[in-house]
């Protein structure tokens, strides 16, 4: 998981908006032994807009296997699908298929088009579950600040609570079985965020939290969360100057009251990205819940 350990100490929540649609993004390194990629593979429409994912599995399986599917921060506004391939190699070469995918950005497509479009890679690839060789019972998603606010709903969210978009493939479920979020927004309405990320949420969502009640409450992931959603296993930092740490608390209260499995971890001191020894034991520790939820 040497690449997870890179993308964890970059702080993505704040990623140059221009990186939107990054066509100057640098090419992806070659897949490792093993592992077969295939890149730009349209998945659906946002709108008029053709969505693309990139795709690792091992070259060589006997068997259908689990699927994590990885989503890119950049306070929906910014961000690049292709930073995570490496990540992708990485969960191929310990027996996934992984998918990197891409979904619209703000000011161009605001919600509820970011979640349609991963909800739609989702319903994807369990239609294409035998060409890529997935099993359509076992998906994971795993985000960064932005990406895990996305991830997290993609775990909670049901067909009943709507917002599937007309993407593709609307037989398929979108809801995943296993979360890794990092330093995800559990609870949008909240009156703590910075002045920055409060003036994202704006853009994001359409107005003030008093304008679009509604719209914060749907885009807040605890707002769905009951017993039968996927275990979440979330990581929040106690010096995050952008995502509150009482975020974590929020989501711990709302698991524990639904019954539901997983863990929050509190890391003491810790801004939005951090590295060394914690970085490496978080990753480590992504990986073994991914292997327990998904292989087990």
């Amino acid at each position: 998981m040497k690449a997870l350990l890179r993308l964890v100490a970059v702080t993505i929540f704040l990623c140059a908006p221009a990186m939107a649609q990054d066509k100057k993004a640098k090419a992806p390194a070659e897949p490792p032994a093993g592992v077969q990629y295939e890149k730009d593979i349209e998945f659906g429409k946002g709108g008029d807009t053709a969505l693309k994912l990139d795709i690792a599995r091992p070259e060589k399986a006997d068997k259908r296997l689990p699927c994590i599917v990885v989503i890119h921060g950049g306070g929906w506004r910014g961000g690049n699908f292709k930073v995570h391939v490496p990540e992708i190699f990485d969960f191929a070469s310990q027996g996934y298929v992984s998918a990197t995918v891409q979904y619209r950005l703000v000011p161009a497509a605001r919600w509820p088009a970011q979640i349609e479009d991963v909800k739609c890679a989702v319903r994807y690839l369990r239609a294409n579950a035998e060409k890529y060789g997935i099993d359509k019972e076992r998906l994971g998603a795993i985000g960064f600040s932005a990406g895990a606010h996305l991830s997290m709903l993609l775990g909670t969210m049901d067909k009943k609570d709507g917002l599937e978009g007309n993407g593709g493939n609307p037989n398929e479920l979108s809801k995943v079985q296993a979360v890794v979020s990092y330093f995800g927004p559990t609870d949008l309405a909240q009156k703590d965020f910075p002045d920055i990320v409060n003036g994202m949420l704006s853009d994001f969502l359409g107005g003030s939290p008093e304008a679009r009640a509604a719209e914060f409450k749907a885009a807040s992931p605890i707002t769905y969360i009951d017993k039968d959603d996927a275990p979440i296993l979330h990581f929040q930092w106690t010096k995050d100057q952008l995502v509150p740490y009482q975020q974590g608390y929020l989501l711990a209260d709302a698991m524990t009251k639904a019954g539901l499995g997983g863990r929050v971890e509190m890391l003491l001191g810790a801004n939005h990205g951090w590295g060394g020894a914690e970085k490496a034991r978080t990753v480590a520790a992504s990986k073994a819940f991914f292997d327990e939820q998904l292989k087990k």
